[in-house]
Order: C-alpha cells, then structure tokens, then sequence
C-alpha cells in the first residue's frame, strides 16, 4: 500500500493519545497491531475497591450492585479471612455493628493499607456507632437494608472513596460530641459531617440558630480537641449545624488533620 492510500484509508480513524495499563502479554500483540481491539476490561481504569466483612448474603449482594453503580468494586471477606484487611489495600470497608467486630475494624485501622480507608457501619444502633467512634466510622446503612436509601448514601460518600474533593470538603464520620453553652448548658450529641469551617451534629433540640457554643471531639490520632463557634441551622430531626470561629486558632490542628487524612 502507498503512503497516500494509507493516509487516506486511516482519516475516518479518530486516535487520541492516552496512558493506559497494558497487562505484560499483551503488549507484543498490541505493538504489532495497533488497530486490533482491545478488551475493555483492560482499558477501563481501575476502581476503588470496598471489602465487604463477613456480611449476610443477601446485604452483600445489594451492597455490591449499589457500589458498582458508581464505580466501587466490591470484594466478600469472611470472618475467617480477616488477616486480608491487614495485608490488601481497600478503599473502604462495610463491617457489621456487632460486639464482634470490634477487633477486625482496629486491626484495619492500625495496618499500614488501610488505617485511613472509608468505614461504613451495617445496621446496630446509634449506641453501636457510637462504640466504634474512635475508630471513625464514616458511615451507617441502616437495617432492614433498603435499596434507595443504599444508593443515597454511596452516592454522598462516593467522592471520599475516590479521593474526589472539593476544595472544602465535608468528610461523613460518627465521633461524640460535648457541647457547652456560654449559660452552662452541657450536651453530648454525636457528629454527621466535619469540615474545616464547621460540623453538623445529630441528637439534640436544644440549639437554635445564632446561639454561641463550644465543642469538643477527638478522631483517630487526632486527640481532643475545643473549637468556638455559633449554630448556623437545625432541622426538625434534631441535627443541626455548628459553623467554627474562623479566629480561634485551635481550628488549624483540625484543619491540619484533614488534609493528612485525605492524603494518606
């Protein structure tokens, strides 16, 4: 073939130059056939992945549709198999709120991997989420598991998974609360969302908006911290929100935990 009839056989041809992963094995066929098709499971790029420990078949198995829907692969771990959240690198994990999961969520937590993955919590109480906050827990589907409340909640936590932020971003996470009020009024409440402008808390009626309070929180290596700040908003189902005094310079330390937490 001349040059000219290649030229002209290949215009209708739209390449556009990209990296992608060729698996070692193919590359000698793809070199010598840049035309050949390629499968696509090895153009796509790789997902997130979401362990799913030692859950009930039929939890798992809606937990692993909603996840692949916004592109989170999801991998069954037994209970037997624990050992994997130390060793294998998750992007997020969905444990059950039993009593005795306890030492599985800390193991993850204090292995190299996955010490700052995404921990979603599978139904238990809010006393059960609040048992495990210390280890931060993201997250909770609530049981009975429906399938439009799932996809709700992976959707709003897909961007922590993927490591996809805004500028300022709300992290989920479940952590006690104290709140003092300038009259003395002292509350305990558990978190929704943190920032670096603010935080929105759940489990109190007591606040109004504009009212000055203090709270206080710890996360994972975090310790406890005081911030000022004022309400901004509250909502019929006692959760309300708390933006930080932009001057009180306690602020930077949680400020400065966000940033490590979403760069590890």
């Amino acid at each position: 073939m001349s040059f000219e009839t290649f030229q002209s056989a290949k215009r209708p041809v739209r390449m556009g130059f990209h990296m992608e992963f060729i698996p070692q094995g193919l590359m000698t066929h793809t070199i010598s056939n840049p035309f050949a098709a390629t499968p696509a499971q090895f153009l796509r790029k790789t997902n997130a992945r979401a362990a799913l420990f030692n859950l009930p078949e039929t939890s798992s198995s809606l937990l692993a549709d909603c996840f692949r829907q916004f592109g989170i692969d999801t991998v069954p771990v037994p209970a037997s198999d624990a050992e994997r959240l130390r060793q294998q690198k998750f992007d997020a994990c969905v444990f059950p709120l039993t009593e005795s999961v306890g030492q599985a969520i800390e193991m993850a937590r204090n292995s190299a991997s996955n010490n700052r993955f995404v921990i979603y919590g599978l139904g238990g109480t809010a006393q059960d989420a609040l048992r495990y906050s210390k280890y931060c827990i993201n997250a909770v589907f609530h049981e009975p598991l429906e399938r439009s409340a799932a996809l709700k909640l992976v959707r709003s936590t897909r961007p922590l998974v993927l490591n996809e932020f805004r500028r300022y971003v709300r992290i989920p996470v479940i952590t006690d609360v104290a709140v003092v009020a300038p009259d003395g009024m002292r509350l305990s409440v558990s978190s929704q969302e943190i920032s670096a402008g603010g935080m929105s808390l759940r489990g109190t009626a007591h606040l109004e908006p504009g009212q000055l309070v203090e709270v206080s929180f710890g996360l994972l290596n975090l310790p406890r911290i005081w911030v000022r700040g004022h309400v901004t908003w509250k909502k019929p189902n006692k959760s309300v929100g708390i933006r930080f005094d932009t001057s009180d310079e306690r602020r930077r330390r949680l400020k400065d935990w966000i940033v490590s937490y979403l760069e590890s």
